[in-house]
């Protein structure tokens, strides 16, 4: 009887187990580099916020495709829901696809990792495909052009990766696969709000180009830097041999790789020949102000002596220069304020160090004119320009000793004003608190049955509190609408990672749609959400812009956007679920 009980407890815990299923499928463990593998994740029940991994050692081609399948066998339903991602490999050598995660039911399940192994390039057959990725190699370009390849140190260039696309075909959305880091650079890309399309000659040929991006860089040493490539895949539609029923011909899309290739640039040092002492490192072409708000005031009154450097050059990148004065000007330590902006001709504006200078005495006092000292590329010279000499008069406050040098002040004689210190009381007195007996004492009755009369208050507020935790529908939309502000404060977090943010932004949508329609993930088509929100009565204008917003998020996984098209849609999600949730 002992052995039978264990065996059916064993039963027991193995059927309960098992009607959860979660798993990831591969349709080859090993494959070459050039050839692409299919992942499936599956699962036999509905769940929520899946989780893909983060496919290192791979490039997403495809997916995440959905589908999901019930079936009915003999009064016994069934149910198969399938994410499909397509991927190829980055390199050769044992690659790891890490776990996949889902929540069904509150609870968290992954997947097991699964190992593939990557060969080299293998062999195909000459098929139509391998014709059309022919084609797109040679009429795709892409191509760094650097605005001047022996700049001196610190001096600004621009380099530009331009996409050169011939007439034959046409492409459909890129993705960057590698960018470059620009080690020894001091750099900042400039965000491609339009992309222009330009007629341009390639090797003597027509094509049309458009510029991808741009980034102005400042080397921080001399010698000879390289540039890291830039690596984009690139969707390629591609005329074939094919025509459809009208006549017209039909194109094959294939995904292509392509390169900038790395670029050298020898850089320059600066020239030590007539380097002036006070050069802190600006190269540029720069204006140099000095400037004070007064030179006339009263002792422990304060004036504002302003440093000032503008124009076109490194100006995040050096120091303005200090000053001296007499000691009887206290001066605190400087504002540094930055007003620079970076384009494609370099860095442009003004930086300013604010000084507070408060007199302790009274007379005039000198502050020496300032140099500041840069080099200008253009003339390749070092240039110095001075400030003008301040004096301030200072007219009223104490005296200088004339013993003393002229920065002691004379020592003021102080003086009593009556009670303005007294004595400490070195001994205490203790008061009791209670007179009269505690016990039996009105405040002992008091905190007695206070506590009494709060228990029936406690008592309703469990019971509402039971009663709430017992709706497990009000709970499930509370907990999705609270998912749904989550997930948008983390897409807030991750503006400027297009991947991250548009995950968590529409996390954030399917949550939402769990609150206030009651609807599963797996419901979620835009047709059905139309028809929901308007029978909630929400307006046709908001019910567009909210669909859009998913399709946002669908073609951000195919598409490269930008930082500014990312706070539009955030704003534009912000703006949605709040005018939605004042009509539902």
């Amino acid at each position: 009887m002992k052995h039978i009980f264990y065996g059916i407890l064993f039963l027991i815990t193995a059927s309960v187990q098992a009607q959860v299923s979660f798993e990831a499928k591969i349709s080859r463990k090993s494959l070459g580099v050039n050839e692409r593998l299919r992942v499936d994740f599956t699962m036999n029940q509905n769940g929520d916020n899946f989780s893909p991994p983060n496919f290192n050692g791979f490039t997403v081609v495809g997916g995440p495709n959905q589908s999901v399948s019930r079936q009915w066998v003999n009064g016994k339903s069934s149910f198969n829901k399938t994410f499909t991602y397509f991927v190829q490999p980055n390199r050769t050598g044992s690659i790891t696809i890490q776990q996949a995660e889902i929540t069904i039911e509150g609870e968290v399940y992954k997947t097991t990792p699964i190992t593939v192994n990557v060969t080299g390039a293998v062999k195909k057959p000459d098929s139509p495909e391998s014709k059309a990725r022919s084609l797109a190699d040679e009429n795709l370009h892409l191509v760094a052009q650097i605005s001047n390849a022996n700049p001196y140190v610190n001096e600004g260039i621009l380099v530009t990766y331009k996409l050169f696309v011939s007439s034959r075909i046409s492409v459909n959305g890129t993705q960057p696969v590698d960018n470059p880091k620009f080690a020894d650079f001091w750099s900042q890309m400039i965000p491609q709000t339009n992309y222009v399309i330009r007629d341009e000659q390639y090797n003597g040929e027509p094509y049309k180009s458009v510029v991808l991006q741009q980034a102005v860089l400042y080397p921080q040493k001399s010698g000879k830097l390289v540039i890291e490539p830039l690596t984009l895949s690139v969707n390629v539609d591609v005329p074939t041999n094919r025509r459809d029923f009208f006549g017209n011909r039909m194109y094959r899309t294939v995904e292509k790789r392509v390169s900038a290739g790395g670029r050298s640039i020898n850089v320059k040092e600066l020239p030590q020949e007539n380097k002036p002492e006070n050069f802190t490192g600006a190269v540029g072409s720069f204006n140099f102000d000095v400037s004070t708000s007064k030179t006339s005031l009263k002792a422990l009154e304060s004036l504002q002596l302003e440093v000032k450097v503008s124009g076109n050059g490194n100006l995040k990148l050096f120091n303005l220069p200090g000053f001296a004065t007499p000691p009887t000007l206290e001066v605190y330590e400087p504002e540094h304020e930055e007003n620079v902006r970076t384009n494609a001709s370099g860095m442009r504006g003004n930086i300013k160090d604010r000084y507070t200078i408060v007199p302790q005495a009274k007379g005039k006092f000198t502050i020496d004119p300032l140099s500041f000292s840069y080099f200008n590329p253009t003339t390749e010279q070092y240039e110095t320009v001075s400030s003008k000499e301040f004096v301030i008069n200072v007219t009223k406050g104490p005296e200088i000793s004339a013993s003393t040098d002229s920065a002691s002040v004379a020592k003021q004689k102080v003086t009593s004003l009556g009670n303005d210190f007294r004595y400490i009381k070195l001994t205490t007195q203790l008061v009791r608190p209670f007179e009269d007996p505690f016990f039996k004492s009105a405040i002992f009755w008091g905190l007695l049955i206070t506590p009494l009369l709060f228990l029936p208050l406690f008592m309703l507020v469990k019971k509402k509190r039971d009663a709430r935790l017992g709706d497990v529908k009000t709970m499930r939309i509370r907990k999705a609408d609270k998912l749904a502000r989550k997930y948008l404060g983390e897409a807030k977090r991750n503006l400027g990672s297009q991947k991250n943010f548009y995950d968590a932004l529409e996390r954030a949508l399917h949550n939402y749609l769990k609150a206030k329609l009651s609807i599963q993930t797996s419901d979620m088509s835009k047709e059905r959400i139309q028809r929901l929100l308007k029978e909630k009565g929400a307006d046709d204008q908001l019910v567009i812009e909210f669909i859009s917003l998913l399709e946002s998020c669908e073609f951000a996984r195919y598409t490269p956007t930008s930082n500014v098209a990312m706070q539009q849609d955030y704003d534009k999600a912000v703006r949605v679920i709040s005018s939605l949730d004042k009509q539902l």
